[in-house]
């Protein structure tokens, strides 16, 4: 692809695409700026235009991302309403189903190291995305009795972490870890197992 410098159309853009394209294929460590300006076209100076270093092109990844995670966490959530067990099922889902289909971008937000508070961008749409899982979860939480009820913040991050567990050990293809059972499979019996126990559905459903 021929050096486009300073002419491009949309640098900014082009190199995050770049970035997510190289996180995915060698990790978010694993490539240096010259090489996403080359993939992009441009000059390795014109990267300086739009970002101060590696770090910064890959918290615009994340924080793309996080656009996108939270607007599938959103859709999912409506698409379950009026139920508040469906909503809250449906996010779990959409957590596995996220990184599937936005690998870079998964990896740039849960494995780069980049912290959620390095920008205020970033970290207020890494919010608003929690912020669906512990609407869902608030609102499933009131069919538990207040004595054996867990804070809707921890309630929503149990959720998130086995979400996050089933995605790295077998959804992924993480070296020496198999499954004879589908990820899906494995989330959606996880969380019925957690939900049994605090009474919110059936022992026999």
């Amino acid at each position: 692809m021929p050096k486009r410098g300073y002419h491009h159309g949309n640098l900014r853009q082009a190199l995050v695409e770049a970035a997510l394209e190289l996180i995915e294929a060698r990790g978010p460590m694993g490539f240096t700026l010259s090489e996403a300006a080359k993939r992009a076209g441009v000059t390795p100076a014109a990267v300086y235009r739009h970002f101060g270093g590696r770090e910064d092109l890959i918290a615009e990844a994340a924080r793309q991302g996080y656009e996108i995670f939270a607007d599938t966490m959103q859709y999912a959530y409506d698409k379950g309403q009026p139920s508040a067990l469906a909503s809250f099922e449906a996010t779990g889902r959409a957590y596995l189903a996220f990184a599937r289909r936005y690998p870079g971008h998964y990896i740039a937000m849960f494995e780069s190291g980049i912290s959620v508070n390095r920008t205020p961008d970033l970290a207020a749409v890494a919010a608003r995305a929690r912020a669906v899982l512990e609407r869902a979860a608030e609102e499933l939480s009131q069919h538990i009795p207040a004595d054996r009820r867990p804070p809707p913040a921890m309630f929503s991050a149990h959720v998130w972490a086995m979400s996050h567990g089933v995605v790295e050990l077998f959804a992924r293809n993480s070296p020496g870890t198999q499954s004879p059972f589908p990820p899906e499979d494995l989330l959606e019996t996880g969380i019925g197992i957690y939900l049994r126990g605090l009474g919110l559905i059936p022992p026999d459903a």
